[in-house]
């Protein structure tokens, strides 16, 4: 929420933004109007549906254009474990430790010291707990309630999210080798391909954005987060993870597929199908349309 009003006072068009959202609501024509007025917002340039070249503007057409049914399943936290469980394997699931439709029917001491509760129909709606003794049952019931109440579709258009059945999953408590947290491994796959790695580090304390290409060669490109100052050493994992990674996107146009490496054993995180929602310039600006060009677009749909 912090970070959300420093954005509003930073970009005070926000406000209009997000009101005209909650108007502008439920209809593919409504959506796409409400796109480009967002898109002009954020990235300070008219949306080209037409002809999308960059990255972002062509995330914006599978928001209007690609949308599977199925593919809401897939970012659905919860759901989303039948389908790596029958595509890659159970193993690379983190354990599950129980699921809920709401806070209240959480049973805390059945949970073990250490978990994590995650919201699954959203991004972001994630609690921490390191040390059961020290957890503020209250602060993280009316967080996590308001998670609950929120349609992470509203904002964005992130149509995949919209009818999610808000529940709560809870998780085992991981950590990588630092032994204080898991970098998060965001590879971006395009017709069945990983293209680049987006190493996510120190994401408590100070987090970090490192972007590699699949021979492990670090990109002179900037996006959320700044680069990280210090040594990004290539995971045992890595080649496991691509290969799971072609196995996951190979029926999708464009893909992010998640994952942590805990001393070279690989677990799965997520599934998203819009990097930074398409809203997020990269610095310097041509791996905006470098990126772009991996998408290739069934563009012969109306626009």
């Amino acid at each position: 929420m912090r970070d959300l009003l420093k954005r509003f006072i930073k970009e005070p068009g926000l406000y209009f933004i997000y009101a005209l959202g909650r108007i502008l609501y439920g209809t593919l024509w409504l959506d796409k109007a409400y796109l480009k007025i967002l898109f002009r917002n954020r990235m300070g340039k008219p949306l080209n549906l037409k002809n999308p070249k960059t990255y972002n503007e062509k995330v914006q057409w599978l928001k209007l254009y690609d949308r599977n049914p199925e593919y809401t399943k897939l970012v659905d936290k919860y759901e989303v474990r039948k389908y790596i469980a029958k595509t890659i394997g159970k193993e690379y699931l983190i354990p599950l430790l129980g699921v809920w439709n709401r806070f209240e029917s959480i049973d805390f001491d059945t949970l073990p010291n250490q978990f994590i509760l995650k919201c699954t129909h959203d991004s972001g709606g994630i609690i921490i707990c390191k040390d059961k003794s020290q957890f503020d049952l209250e602060a993280a019931r009316k967080k996590m309630n308001r998670y609950l109440r929120r349609n992470y579709y509203i904002n964005s258009r992130e149509w995949v999210y919209k009818n999610i059945k808000p529940r709560i999953i809870a998780e085992k408590y991981m950590v990588d080798e630092s032994g204080t947290e898991l970098k998060d491994y965001k590879f971006l796959c395009y017709h069945g391909q990983p293209k680049t790695v987006d190493i996510i580090s120190g994401r408590e304390s100070d987090p970090r954005s490192d972007i590699f290409d699949m021979n492990f060669k670090k990109l002179p490109v900037i996006n959320y987060y700044k680069s990280s100052e210090r040594t990004i050493e290539k995971p045992k994992g890595f080649e496991e993870m691509i290969e799971l990674c072609k196995k996951l996107s190979k029926d999708f146009i464009h893909v992010r597929c998640d994952f942590y490496d805990i001393n070279g054993k690989v677990y799965f995180g997520e599934i998203t199908f819009y990097q930074c929602s398409g809203l997020e310039k990269y610095v310097p600006y041509k791996y905006d349309v470098i990126f772009g060009s991996w998408i290739h677009l069934p563009i012969e749909r109306k626009t």
